[in-house]
């Protein structure tokens, strides 16, 4: 599968941003999605994640009550950014899995480009 991430801009601290991430290929529905970002100078952490089904997800405590993941029977996955902080500033990146295991330490398989989120102060 080939992942295509999007939506990333400049926003002031407390606003919001959507990014999406769209799939290739048909086997869209066997793959368990997820949010990762990097920041300048520190390694990559997990965002949030979402089931196969969509009826399960899980957030990094960092994100948790803020972000919003969700995906849609088009090959498309989001994830919405509210309340925004300047520590939320990244280079994110959507990720696909097939592991059986939905958590912060499952193991992903594909990904895509990066998209820069920028949170001003």
């Amino acid at each position: 599968v080939q992942l295509q991430a999007s939506g990333g801009g400049l926003v002031q601290a407390g606003g919001s941003l959507r990014l999406s991430c769209a799939a290739s290929g048909r086997t869209f529905m066997r793959y368990i999605m997820g949010w990762f970002r990097q920041a300048p100078g520190k390694e990559r952490e997990f965002v949030a994640a979402i089931s196969r089904s969509g009826g399960s997800t899980y957030y990094a405590d960092s994100v948790k009550g803020r972000f919003t993941i969700s995906r849609d029977n088009a090959k498309n996955t989001y994830l919405q950014m509210n309340s925004l902080k300047p520590e939320d500033t990244a280079v994110y990146y959507c990720a696909a899995s097939t592991a059986t295991y939905l958590g912060r330490d499952t193991v992903y398989d594909f990904w895509g480009q990066g998209t820069q989120v920028t949170v001003s102060s």
